[in-house]
C-alpha cells in the first residue's frame, strides 16, 4: 500500500493541528532513509517521522521509539545546524501530488530571519527528502544528478524545481461529472485502473473500493458501463469530498492471521468476510501500526547486512564441505572389497604368473566359490600386489575414521551457524546486532579490527514474559545469552525448552519454589517456538526438561548443548499470544 495524495492530505491537515508553532528541540537520523524530528512546545510533544525509503516512503507523527546509530549521519548533522529551534510555521501540499512541505521560521548566521523548508518527496522509489533555504537545496539524502535526471536535478545550491504535475484530475477542485468523463477517456481499461489513470490522489485499494462498489464486484471496463454505475460513480467522488472534507476515517484491514494488510480514509468492504477492518482514533497510529514490524525488520536488515552476507557465505561453505566429505565417505566403503582382493592374492599366489595384469581368482569366502577378476600391477609380485591392496584398505579404514569425525564436527558447525542466522532474523535492536558481531568474531568468522582489550559493552537480558499464572518465562536472544541463562542464571529445578532438532532460543520457565502447570509449559512451549527457525509453522515439536539435566559439551560452540530426561510437545506459534504474555 502507498500513500495517496488523498490520504496525504488528511495526514497533512494532522501534522498542522497538533504541530504548527511547535519548536525543533531533537533530530535524529536512525537509518540512511529515515529522519525524525522532535517537536515541543506548551502542550505539544511530538515525534515527526520522515521516511523516503522505497518500499515504505511516508511522513506522519509517530509514538515509536528507534534506536539511533553511536554517530550521527552527515545529512542528520545538516539537518541539526540549520534547524534546531526552528519553529515549524506551515505544512504545505503540492496540489493531491505526493508532495509535503514543512516551512520553519529561524535566523542564519548573520540574525537575518530565513525560510527553511523540509520536502516530503512520497513517489516510491523516487522518494526523497530535501532540505532548502530560501527556495534553494541545501542538500538532500538523496542527490540527483544529469545521469539520473536531466529534466530535475536535486544538488545543493541549484533552485529546487516542483515535481512535475501529473496529467490527471484532481477531484477535489473540479466538479465529479468531469471526473467520470476523464475516466470515460479510458474505454477499454477496468474501471479500477480507469479510475487511477484518471484521476490524481487515489490509491489501488480506493480504486477498488470504488470500482466494487459501482459494478457489484464485476470491475467492468468503462466502454461497458451503463448509465446508472456512472451516476453511481460520479455520486462516489461526491461521497469522497464529504469524507475528505470530514477528515476520514483511518481503517487498517487485516487479514485472517491478524497482520495489516492495508489502510484507507473510510471503511472498506471489498474484501467481504475474507478481510477485517478496524478503525483506529489517528493517522499516525493508523500508520504506525502498518509498518511497524515492515520497518523494524527492514532497519535491521539493513545495519546487519554485513553479518548476514558473512553467516551465509559460511553456512554455505560448511554445507558444501559436509556434501564433499559424504562423498569421500561413499568412496571409502569399497574398502572391504580392496581387503578381499588382497587375500585372494595371498590364497591363490600360486597360481598367479608374474607380469600378469589380472587374474581370475577363486574367491574361497563366498559360500559359492566363484570366480573374481583382480586388476593387478604387472611390475609387481604377486605378493607386492596382495600388499599394495592391504595399504590401500588401510588408508580407507584411517580415512573413514577420520571423515566421520569431520561430518561430525560439520554438523556442529552448520548446527551453530543456523542458529546465528536465526538470531540475526530475529534481532531488533542495535545491542543485539552488537552481541551476535562479538560473538561469531571471537569464533573466528570475522577478524577482529581492535587491538588490544577493550571493555565489553553490558550484557542486554533475555526477553521476559509472564504465564497466564503468574510463572516467568526467559528467552535468550542469541547464542551466547542461552548459555548464560541456561547454564548460569537458571536454577536445577527451573525448566528448560528448545524446539526440537532446529534453531532457536533456550527458554527457561522460572519454578520460583511451585510446581509449574501444563498450561505455563505449554505457553512457554508457544514462545520456543516463535522464537526459533519454526515459527511460521503450523505444528511445531518443543522439547522440555529441567536444567538438571541440561549440559555443554567441553568445545562445544556457544549455545550448543545436549539434554536427557526430555518430553516432546506440539504447539503453534501464535504471535498475539507472545504479545499477550509479554512483560515489560
Amino acid at each position: 500500500m502507498a500513500l495517496d495524495g488523498a490520504m496525504l492530505s488528511l495526514i497533512k491537515n494532522e501534522i498542522s493541528q497538533k504541530c504548527v508553532g511547535a519548536k525543533v528541540e531533537k533530530i535524529y537520523q536512525p537509518s540512511r532513509e529515515e529522519i525524525i524530528l522532535s517537536l515541543k512546545e506548551r502542550g505539544i510533544n511530538e515525534r515527526l517521522l520522515l521516511s523516503c525509503r522505497a518500499n515504505s516512503p511516508r511522513i506522519h507523527l509517530t509514538r515509536f521509539s528507534v534506536e539511533n546509530p553511536a554517530a550521527p549521519p552527515m545529512f542528520c548533522m545538516l539537518l541539526r545546524k540549520k534547524l534546531s529551534g526552528a519553529r515549524l510555521s506551515a505544512v504545505r501540499q503540492q496540489g493531491l501530488e505526493r508532495v509535503v512541505m514543512l516551512d520553519f521560521d529561524t535566523y542564519n548566521e548573520l540574525g537575518d530571519r530565513s525560510l527553511i523548508t523540509i520536502v516530503a518527496e512520497i513517489m516510491g522509489k523516487h522518494s526523497n527528502i530535501i532540505l532548502t533555504e530560501n527556495g534553494k537545496v541545501i542538500d538532500s539524502i538523496k542527490r540527483v544528478d544529469d545521469e539520473m535526471s536531466s529534466l530535475r536535478m536535486v544538488l545543493p545550491g541549484l533552485f529546487y524545481q516542483e515535481v512535475p504535475p501529473q496529467d490527471k484530475l484532481n477531484f477535489l477542485s473540479a466538479d465529479s461529472a468531469e471526473a467520470v468523463k476523464a475516466i470515460a477517456a479510458h474505454p477499454e481499461l477496468p474501471l479500477s485502473n480507469a479510475v487511477m489513470s484518471a484521476v490524481m490522489g487515489i490509491s489501488p485499494i480506493v480504486a477498488r473500493e470504488i470500482a466494487d462498489s459501482v459494478t457489484d464486484g464485476m470491475d467492468t471496463i468503462v466502454s461497458a458501463m451503463t448509465a446508472a454505475q456512472n451516476s453511481a460513480l460520479e455520486a462516489w467522488f461526491d461521497r469522497l469530498k464529504l469524507i475528505l472534507g470530514g477528515g476520514g476515517t483511518p481503517c487498517l484491514v487485516y487479514d485472517k492471521s491478524g497482520k495489516p494488510r492495508d489502510f484507507s480514509f473510510f471503511e472498506i468492504k471489498q474484501y467481504g468476510e475474507a478481510m477485517t477492518v478496524r478503525t483506529a482514533d489517528t493517522y499516525f497510529e493508523m500508520l504506525d501500526i502498518y509498518y511497524s514490524e515492515r520497518d523494524l525488520i527492514e532497519r535491521m536488515r539493513s545495519k546487519g547486512a554485513d553479518l548476514n552476507k558473512t553467516v551465509t557465505n559460511a553456512l554455505s561453505r560448511a554445507r558444501r564441505k559436509y556434501a564433499n566429505w559424504q562423498k569421500e565417505l561413499s568412496q571409502s566403503e569399497k574398502r572391504g572389497t580392496l581387503k578381499l582382493y588382497g587375500d585372494l592374492i595371498t590364497a591363490n599366489m600360486y597360481a598367479i604368473e608374474k607380469g600378469s595384469s589380472k587374474a581370475a581368482l577363486t574367491n574361497y569366502y563366498s559360500s559359492e566359490c566363484e570366480e573374481v577378476e583382480v586388476r593387478l600391477d604387472p611390475l609387481l609380485t604377486p605378493a607386492q600386489n596382495a600388499q599394495k591392496y592391504y595399504k590401500d584398505y588401510r588408508k580407507l579404514q584411517s580415512a573413514e575414521r577420520h571423515l566421520n569425525e569431520m561430518l561430525r564436527e560439520g554438523e556442529r558447525e552448520i548446527e551453530y551457524l543456523e542458529a546465528v542466522a536465526d538470531s540475526l532474523y530475529r534481532a531488533r535492536t542495535e545491542r543485539e546486532l552488537g552481541e551476535i558481531r562479538a560473538e561469531i568474531t571471537e569464533q573466528g568468522y570475522i577478524r577482529s579490527k581492535s587491538k588490544g582489550k577493550q571493555k565489553a559493552p553490558a550484557a542486554l537480558p533475555p526477553i521476559k514474559f509472564m504465564s497466564s499464572d503468574g510463572f516467568t518465562i526467559l528467552v535468550g536472544r542469541n547464542n551466547k545469552q542461552n548459555d548464560r541463562l541456561t547454564l548460569k542464571e537458571s536454577e536445577k529445578d527451573d525448566l528448560w525448552l528448545h524446539v526440537l532438532k532446529l534453531a532457536g532460543s533456550h527458554t527457561i520457565i522460572k519454578h520460583g519454589g511451585r510446581e509449574i502447570p501444563e498450561s505455563t509449559i505449554e505457553q512457554a512451549a508457544v514462545l520456543a517456538a516463535y522464537h526459533s527457525k519454526a515459527r511460521q509453522s503450523g505444528n511445531v515439536a518443543v522439547d522440555f526438561t529441567k536444567v538438571r539435566y541440561v549440559s555443554k559439551p567441553s568445545g562445544a560452540k556457544p549455545g550448543m548443548v545436549i539434554y536427557t530426561h526430555q518430553t516432546t510437545i506440539y504447539v503453534k506459534p501464535d504471535e498475539e499470544l507472545v504479545a499477550k504474555l509479554a512483560a515489560d
